[in-house]
């Protein structure tokens, strides 16, 4: 009975990440390659992917997100907190604007373009 309780929990938080749009869903993306997610959903001290919107950290005008208070405090005042490489240009990127791509594991690649996202695949930043 413990058996079929976690399985049904499995599935009910698998179809809750779906339905938020932080997965995309099975069979929508092809192995290895990173879907395009919206900023809010990022821990962008963590560059994580979460199931649920972050904490909005306001800067000079542009929006970052955290997922605690330290974080937070971090974005709010550490200007290389900000930004990332792109992994394909291997440009500096604002995290606020850059397109991001989650990997299935939860890791997040900030992009300076779409271009650069469809580009890339995640078993080439290992």
């Amino acid at each position: 009975m413990r058996s079929k309780t976690v399985t049904t929990a499995v599935a009910v938080a698998a179809w809750m990440l779906t339905a938020a749009g932080a997965l995309a869903p099975a069979g929508a993306e092809s192995p290895g390659a990173l879907a395009k997610i919206e900023p809010s959903y990022v821990c962008m001290m963590n560059d994580k992917r979460f199931p649920e919107p972050q904490i909005p950290v306001e800067v000079e005008g542009r929006t970052y997100y955290g997922c605690c208070a330290m974080c937070k405090e971090r974005l709010s005042q550490d200007a290389a907190a900000r930004t990332a490489v792109d992994p394909v240009s291997g440009k500096t990127v604002d995290k606020a604007s850059a397109v991001i791509g989650a990997a299935p594991d939860g890791r997040v690649f900030y992009f300076e373009s779409e271009t650069n996202l469809a580009q890339f695949t995640p078993a080439a930043a290992r």
